[in-house]
């Protein structure tokens, strides 16, 4: 039942796949040969765009889905062999409240703790001990159809700990929400690590992994294609990050050429916007193509030296943007 080399990890994942569709070309793999080890204590963030793989690589980890190849396990707990024993140990909060609309605050979270096997006492109290944590304690008499979109996910993220479970798989959480509610978001997940859960959490979101992830997987198109903290996940594409901005669009891979022949790497190409992201391991190589580019009369209307951003990076490594929607 339990393996003991992944007792000290929260999630242990090689190799999962999950296809949909018939067999030969209407196979999509939307997961294609993840893998994964979760630390207990730590924030994992799985960034990737949507269609990713995210939600379905997180389905597969919380039983909602079989896996169709590889293998999982939470706290050494094989996923699919027990599945029942997996569930006892993680809270799933989706990117769509799963509450009662036609019921109070109080009544969705009393109905969650009686089906998990909560006496009526023990139930009433929880509901009120988590409205309270939340901020929801006003509004705890109210119909979940009268809620805003962030009172939503803070009481699905409330119905999610009423078994206070030691991982916690947070599915693009703050989708939707305005700044101020992303933040009070970010302030519980926050707190949820103080008081030792281990959290899964899914984004688009670059500044969402940024500042709450101890480590970051990149994904995309059903697959893995970086792991690490932020900060070495930056240094990956070098120390500093040149972005220019051509003054006319259609010399953009001209400009390229130049920039590759001076520092012997491509730069990664924006050319709808005449722009280029060319990273530097010296800050100073930034002279040398500046200088090029003007002997070569090429133009440019803005040009600015930074650290790299997770944006960067994932342009960088998967060629397009983390907001761009890709089927899978």
């Amino acid at each position: 039942m339990t393996n003991t080399k992944d007792t000290d990890l929260a999630v242990h994942a090689q190799g999962l796949v999950k296809t949909f569709g018939a067999k030969g070309s209407g196979t999509v793999h939307a997961v294609d040969g993840i893998d994964l080890q979760v630390r207990r204590g730590e924030v994992f963030g799985v960034l990737g765009p949507n269609g990713a793989g995210k939600t379905t690589t997180l389905s597969m980890l919380a039983t909602l889905l079989p896996i169709d190849g590889g293998s999982a396990s939470i706290f050494g707990i094989d996923v699919a062999s027990h599945p029942h024993q997996v569930r006892q140990l993680v809270g799933v909060t989706g990117q769509y409240a799963s509450v009662d609309e036609n019921l109070t605050a109080t009544e969705n979270l009393y109905l969650f703790g009686r089906l998990l096997g909560l006496t009526g006492t023990a139930a009433k109290r929880t509901a009120g001990e988590l409205l309270e944590r939340f901020g929801l304690t006003e509004a705890a008499t109210r119909q979940i159809k009268d809620f805003s979109g962030g009172m939503r996910r803070r009481l699905d993220l409330a119905a999610s700990l009423i078994a206070r479970p030691p991982l916690i798989f947070l599915d693009e959480p703050t989708t939707g929400l305005d700044p101020r509610t992303r933040g009070q978001m970010w302030d519980t997940i926050r707190e949820l690590v103080n008081q030792g859960a281990t959290i899964l959490l899914t984004t688009q979101y670059l500044d969402e992994a940024d500042q709450l992830a101890d480590r970051i997987a990149v994904i995309d198109r059903g697959r893995k294609v970086a792991e690490g903290t932020s900060e070495e996940l930056k240094s990956s594409v070098g120390n500093s990050t040149l972005q220019l901005r051509l003054t006319d669009n259609s010399l953009t891979s001209q400009a390229a050429g130049i920039v590759e022949r001076v520092l012997g790497e491509a730069p990664v190409l924006t050319p709808e916007a005449g722009g280029l992201n060319i990273a530097l391991a010296d800050a100073n190589r930034a002279g040398d193509v500046l200088i090029a580019l003007r002997q070569a009369d090429l133009s440019i209307t803005a040009a600015t030296v930074q650290q790299p951003t997770l944006d960067e990076v994932f342009l960088a490594i998967t060629g397009h943007y983390s907001e761009t929607e890709e089927v899978a």
